[in-house]
């Protein structure tokens, strides 16, 4: 590990965690649905190996329901790593995913409180729904104020638009109490979508997964003032990435001393609610 990151205390707000039985698929499908290879192994326990050695503090663990029937056993699943999480002293969080097929969202997002889980992550490309679709207003209703929306957003592939920023800032304006994570620095290869309709709201917040390897660090360093650093948080998109690679990538950045310790750490735990614990 890079020296420079000692100092550094570090909580990785975007993971994707899998059931070992199912984690070596998973991350194959993940490699062929973006046409690269990840770097991890999916499992929860190698994701927590590498943690001491990158002075990571924390995860924020969740997975995307691909389809309805999926939905209570990745929660069921995150919900019991998140607790093994903070079992081993990780200021570790859950997040629920959900599908728009789902038969009752208001049933389930109670059941997920009940777990722990305190948030919903969406991936509407995975998926195969708009952000703005009418199917998934009701979730939006439903926990607007009371939990925040973790969005995959931006593609630059023509058949994979469901995510746009301008669908996610059609949502906002929907929902006047509706906070949301817009991951990958507001749109995944989709830069200047998120400076036109994202950049400085107030109930959004980003991160800088998967953004960073393929921006230069003069963009991605004028992207994170643009958007609002102390709004912007570290993630690796584990396991697109592994912590020691991501955090190489961010040495790169221009940032002064107190905006790296933000975004590294301090925002992350501003979002979760985590100050008592930190």
């Amino acid at each position: 590990m890079d020296k420079q990151h000692k100092p550094y205390k570090v909580f990785d707000i975007h993971t994707h965690t899998y059931p070992e039985v199912i984690a070596e698929k998973a991350v194959t499908n993940l490699g062929k649905f973006y046409d690269f290879v990840p770097e991890g192994l999916g499992t929860y326990a190698h994701l927590s190996a590498q943690a001491p050695e990158n002075n990571v503090k924390g995860f924020l663990l969740f997975s995307v329901a691909t389809n309805a029937h999926q939905v209570q056993k990745v929660n069921d699943c995150i919900a019991a790593l998140a607790q093994k999480s903070r079992d081993e002293g990780f200021l570790t969080v859950g997040f629920a995913g959900m599908h728009q097929d789902f038969p009752d969202f208001e049933a389930e997002i109670d059941r997920v409180e009940k777990l722990g889980l305190c948030g919903v992550k969406i991936h509407p490309d995975i998926q195969g729904i708009d952000i703005d679709d009418s199917k998934m207003l009701k979730l939006y209703e439903i926990v607007e104020g009371r939990m925040p929306v973790y969005f995959h957003i931006g593609d630059d592939r023509p058949q994979y638009r469901f995510s746009e920023p301008k669908k996610l800032r059609r949502v906002l304006d929907m929902f006047p109490n509706l906070e949301v994570v817009a991951a990958h620095l507001g749109g995944y290869k989709a830069s200047e979508e998120a400076l036109e309709y994202l950049a400085g709201h107030e109930r959004v917040w980003y991160d800088t997964s998967s953004a960073l390897w393929y921006l230069t660090p003069e963009k991605a360093s004028y992207m994170i003032h643009a958007l609002g650093y102390e709004h912007v948080m570290f993630g690796t998109d584990y396991p697109v990435m592994n912590p020691a690679s991501e955090l190489a990538l961010f040495d790169r950045l221009t940032l002064t001393e107190k905006q790296r310790e933000d975004i590294l750490y301090n925002n992350a735990i501003r979002f979760l609610h985590l100050e008592a614990k930190a």
